[in-house]
């Protein structure tokens, strides 16, 4: 353990800017090891009791709640309201903050002290899940309590090696009888569901479904759509996940930013930091409802895992916002360097 912290030390003393996943990566550990040997700082282990921790958190008042991939980084400010479990899941469905959490592989917890207390969940991989941290609204009292009442001594060690995790393998798909169903869908909640019975990857169902269903973009999409709905005050919803845990937001943009190879978007209740060069497609995508077709923007990275999606704002019942699909459709016909 002193070793590897000595490794970190060293890594950090020559890139000061580095994360500590990239640098988990780097020193072929994971950031869970390095998180549970004290390289952020104190640890306290947490119990793995994930549904009574999740409903514990609106305890804290306003807090930072980040859920990030290897290529988007989301980050939401705001209380934890509306918790519920159901088999397999935990749901947040506050107006602030806006989770769907899927605890079946998390593995290890940390609360980390320090300037800024964190909480941090990992999965059973060591790949952070979900992590929390405390802001200047933060209730710092009943912060101590929470972490008082989940802290446990004993706690299986984290995963100390990174687990690689190839593409999934695809095998034959009936396009027809995939682009029937996917016409007959009445629900966008359905659709992970008949990727499902037809043994089809996304990315698969993509390139089978046909082009009005499902149109290759631009690699740079994403950002030219976030550009679009900043200049047009086009209210967006913006999905970013993992195996484990995604996250929305629902709402307008408005500082955006590049940074050192990242797309941000910096708003005070809000901040999403998106590495373009990870995005290997592009899609738009058009998935029928019972209130209408409902348009996306999927961008995936080289395993064709989502590192985000893009929809106009909508709540059940409503048709999907005509100023999204113009949008969608300026960017679907190149209208990119026009947005940038």
């Amino acid at each position: 353990m002193t070793n590897l912290l000595e490794r970190y030390a060293a890594l950090k003393g020559e890139n000061p800017r580095l994360r500590i996943r990239d640098a988990a990566v780097s020193l072929g550990t994971t950031e869970a090891a390095l998180v549970a040997a004290g390289a952020e700082g104190p640890v306290a282990l947490i119990r793995r009791d994930w549904p009574a921790l999740v409903g514990a958190l609106p305890r804290l008042g306003r807090i930072m709640a980040l859920t990030r991939n290897e290529h988007a980084v989301h980050e939401r400010y705001g209380s934890f309201r509306h918790v519920s479990t159901g088999p397999g899941h935990i749901l947040v469905l506050g107006p602030e903050i806006d989770l769907r959490l899927f605890p079946g592989a998390w593995a290890n917890a940390y609360a980390l002290d320090g300037a800024r207390p964190s909480i941090q969940i990992f999965d059973k991989d060591g790949e952070a899940v979900h992590k929390v941290f405390a802001t200047e609204g933060t209730d710092r009292d009943a912060w101590a309590a929470l972490v008082a009442e989940f802290a446990t001594a004993e706690a299986p060690p984290p995963a100390a090696m990174p687990t690689i995790h190839a593409a999934p393998s695809e095998g034959l798909v009936d396009a027809k009888t995939l682009r029937e169903d996917w016409l007959a869908l009445r629900d966008t909640h359905d659709f992970i569901a008949m990727l499902r019975r037809h043994k089809a990857t996304r990315r698969q169902a993509f390139r089978l479904a046909g082009e009005d269903l499902a149109q290759r973009l631009d690699g740079r999409a994403g950002s030219a759509a976030l550009r679009l709905a900043a200049s047009g005050a086009v209210p967006v919803m913006v999905f970013v996940g993992n195996r484990h845990a995604i996250q929305i937001h629902t709402g307008p943009v408005h500082r955006l930013a590049e940074v050192y190879g990242w797309f941000n978007v910096l708003d005070p209740d809000f901040n999403l930091h998106l590495r373009e060069a990870g995005v290997a497609e592009a899609w738009r995508v058009v998935k029928p409802t019972a209130d209408g077709v409902v348009t996306s923007i999927e961008l995936l990275d080289a395993n064709g895992a989502p590192i985000a999606l893009l929809f106009g704002e909508r709540k059940p019942g409503q048709a999907e916002r005509e100023d999204w699909r113009a949008l969608v459709a300026a960017v679907e016909d190149g209208t990119i360097d026009a947005a940038a």
